[in-house]
């Protein structure tokens, strides 16, 4: 058996596909929408040849494609019988549905004529077949898009995901702050190790830089209040479903202040048992 992790997402038109697509998208997986039944052995062969390497895959397949119905048991059997496949059917009462078609102004993929309770149910009653396949039927009629993400990490992800993909950037406000922080934190207030001959060519990495500046009165307070905020955030991030956060710390060059904090801050959450990758995107610059 192959080692993919397959999640095949249908269910009725407007249940909420598109959002669970971009859920798991948040969560690592590769993610295509409307793809025909009959390609699908075909796609996960060519995932295989690819140099990218794609553990995790999501596709979502619906009332759209003419054949559906009458490919889905065949294809659904072979990949049953070679992928580790989960199969989730998203649904919602009439009433949400019809709401939702309202709101969108969008005709229902089986009512041409615009009469939307009628494709409705016509859709549930053909989807039946495949609604008996399902490894997790979502019903979103009350869910919110967090709710939505965390059903999802519950009962597709497990206990494994519950955390957060944690990664520390050193930078310098010179050269931009990086475009995907999530915190910053401007520690130009703390001594510059450049204006001392003796270190200015050296980098936050070495022994002299790193005492020079933990030396500052305002140093330790600053490390502390800092690692009180984030073991109060992370936990808070991690409940509402954030799958990935990125601190970026800075100071005018990136090479000296910047890295010394980067590297305790990592040293405290890996001290709390948190995973972190740490980035000194600047420190080569001049």
């Amino acid at each position: 058996m192959n080692n993919y992790q397959l999640v095949i997402i249908t269910g009725l038109s407007g249940s909420g596909k598109t959002l669970t697509s971009r859920c798991f998208e948040d969560l690592g997986y590769y993610c295509v929408d409307n793809l025909p039944v009959k390609l699908i052995p075909t796609f996960i062969d060519l995932c295989s040849k690819t140099t990218e390497e794609i553990a995790k895959i999501a596709l979502v397949i619906d009332i759209r494609e003419r054949d559906f119905l009458g490919d889905f048991d065949h294809v659904y059997g072979e990949l049953k019988r070679s992928y580790k496949v989960k199969l989730i059917f998203l649904e919602a009462s009439d009433e949400v549905l019809i709401r939702r078609y309202s709101e969108s102004r969008r005709p229902h993929p089986l009512s041409p004529d615009n009469h939307i309770i009628g494709g409705i149910q016509r859709e549930r009653q053909i989807l039946q077949a495949v609604r008996q396949h399902a490894d997790l039927i979502i019903d979103t009629s009350k869910l919110s898009v967090h709710e939505l993400k965390n059903f999802i990490i519950d009962n597709i992800e497990g206990e494994k995901r519950k955390s957060l993909l944690l990664s520390i950037v050193s930078f310098g406000y010179k050269f931009g702050i990086p475009y995907d922080s999530d915190l910053v934190f401007d520690i130009r207030f703390l001594p510059n190790p450049f204006f001392t001959d003796e270190l200015r060519d050296k980098n936050g990495l070495h022994k002299e830089v790193d005492e020079y500046v933990a030396s500052d009165s305002h140093y330790k307070e600053f490390i502390e209040k800092v690692e009180s905020l984030l073991l109060f955030l992370i936990p808070h991030y991690i409940e509402e479903g954030k799958t990935y956060l990125t601190i970026s710390i800075g100071c005018t060059g990136g090479r000296h202040r910047s890295v010394v904090v980067a590297n305790k801050i990592k040293d405290i959450l890996y001290k709390h048992n948190y995973k972190v990758k740490l980035v000194h995107r600047d420190i080569d610059k001049e």
